[in-house]
């Protein structure tokens, strides 16, 4: 299929040995193109990927403790000598100018895999490159991701345990892994290289990024949040960050195991949600405000008819009655921007029972206050916030800036009249994440809204390791505001029963 076809029919890539005098990969700090089939491609100014490092694993961390070989899917970045980047670009440049991109596109991955592979390991035999079977599966595999995939980023992507990647130009990359940043030995052959694989990311979901538009809001296939800035705004080269989220959808459960919240706290969430409390949940910047709502629908009903809307789609909602809503950007002609808020609009002519906003943050707050308060109980929305007052604070700011002519007093009175709960998560200094507040509003009393705690995560100290040491308590409130809504649906016995456990010494 890329190659030159022998006289009976099995196809095959025609090589010519390299010329005597020619430098090996290992001395030659340019690539050296050996196998020239009959029909040269011209392909290489038009791959969408150029040679690139190998994976690496986070600067000091510890070495396994036992010895094994490791795997494509587990591995991370090793480190590698100069040698072995130019080894790598010689085979990288000869693999180019023997295949057909055209023909390889149209296979599906795994087979184009396979044929890659197929190829660079023919390659390899006929230059004489010395490298031992690691080290041969190890170019295999940056091979294959620079050609189908996202380049040195891949063995990144597959790992479970990191929940940020930062690529600070072609030459810097950090990872997040337990709520500590690390700075990996990963690195691009240049920002050209970079540029190209976040034009590849953003145009999967229909976007685009380069100089007359170097900002893009976008996300991965799975879900993760992308975001990525170009020159000549970014000045060091373009910046890449990825907000991942893991392959198995958290649940409460697993946020109890963590220590996010008690037990008990799980349930009175449970029964929020159970009894369709509309719901804000606030947070600072990697608080876990995402992963909480996402835990949070996990107790709508699954009749229910429930609405989406995001900026960049992520939430994972498991019911089989979902619509999801994008945003759009505009297009090179400054038209056809789809907002928020006319997303949020929209949904209330879909005949929703829930509108989840993954997150508010402009005049859409006004439509979505509108839209609890009109028949759409249970719906729920993030915004970035310290505090569940401040969160308020901030809804109301934001319908202001809205253009919205209404006294301080009416947007107050509609926040609580709309809102039932705030929920507050945090990132606390040891990088691990807790929900601080469960918080009722309560209504007004004059011109200032009155909220009450029902939990509180109240820090004891830390342990030895410097983890940060603590227990949610409730409050004593033994009836909450929602104590009606609760007994509606068969739920305040549990919820009693929740809140005295929690109040418990």
């Amino acid at each position: 299929m890329f190659g030159k076809r022998s006289p009976d029919g099995a196809t095959k890539t025609e090589v010519r040995p390299p010329s005597p005098n020619a430098p090996t990969p290992q001395q030659s700090e340019a690539p050296n193109p050996s196998p020239q089939p009959s029909q040269q491609k011209p392909a290489a100014a038009s791959v969408s990927s150029s040679p690139t490092d190998v994976d690496a694993s986070p600067s000091g961390a510890a070495p396994p403790k036992k010895e094994r070989q490791p795997t494509p899917s587990d591995r991370t970045v090793n480190d590698s000598s100069e040698e072995y980047y130019q080894t790598k670009a010689a085979i990288f440049s000869a693999l180019i100018d023997t295949i057909d991109l055209g023909q390889l596109a149209q296979l599906d991955t795994e087979t184009a895999r396979e044929e890659i592979r197929d190829i660079v390991q023919e390659i390899i035999s006929i230059k004489n490159v010395v490298l031992s079977i690691s080290e041969q599966e190890t170019i295999l595999q940056d091979i294959c991701n620079d050609v189908l995939g996202f380049g040195p980023l891949e063995p990144l992507l597959a790992r479970d345990d990191i929940a940020d990647v930062m690529v600070n130009g072609a030459g810097q990359t950090y990872i997040e892994v337990d709520g500590k940043i690390q700075l990996t030995n990963i690195r691009f052959r240049d920002n050209a290289q970079l540029m190209n694989i976040c034009q590849r990311i953003v145009s999967q979901v229909g976007r685009r990024v380069d100089e007359s538009s170097p900002i893009c809001d976008a996300r991965l296939l799975d879900g993760s949040r992308v975001n990525v800035i170009a020159p000549p705004l970014a000045i060091d080269g373009p910046t890449l960050t990825i907000r991942k989220f893991k392959k198995d959808k958290l649940t409460m459960k697993d946020l109890t195991s963590f220590g996010s919240i008690s037990p008990e706290g799980a349930t009175v969430l449970g029964i929020i949600g159970g009894s369709r409390c509309n719901v804000l949940i606030s947070g600072g910047t990697g608080s876990g405000k995402t992963t909480l709502l996402n835990t949070m629908t996990a107790f709508i009903e699954e009749d229910e008819r429930v609405i989406t809307c995001e900026d960049a789609a992520e939430l994972q909602l498991q019911q089989p009655h979902v619509v999801r809503l994008e945003t759009r950007p505009p297009n090179l002609e400054g038209a056809g921007e789809i907002t928020m808020r006319e997303l949020v609009r929209n949904c209330l002519r879909m005949r929703p029972e829930r509108i989840i906003v993954g997150e508010v943050r402009g005049p859409e707050a006004f439509d979505l206050l509108q839209a609890m308060n009109t028949g759409h109980d249970g719906s729920m929305g993030t915004l970035h916030a310290n505090t569940p007052r401040e969160a308020l604070a901030r809804l109301e700011s934001m319908i202001t800036m809205g253009g919205f002519n209404l006294p301080s007093r009416t947007i107050r009175e509609m926040i609580c009249g709309s809102l039932d709960i705030v929920i507050q998560a945090a990132r606390l200094r040891d990088g691990s994440r807790r929900i601080t507040h469960v918080t009722e509003v309560l209504g007004m009393e004059g011109d200032v809204i009155i909220t009450q705690d029902l939990l509180l995560y109240d820090i004891t100290g830390e342990d030895q390791s410097g983890k940060i040491v603590g227990r949610h308590r409730s409050t004593g409130i033994a009836r909450p505001a929602f104590w009606d809504r609760a007994r509606y649906y068969g739920l305040d016995e549990k919820l009693s029963a929740a809140l005295d456990a929690a109040a418990v010494e």
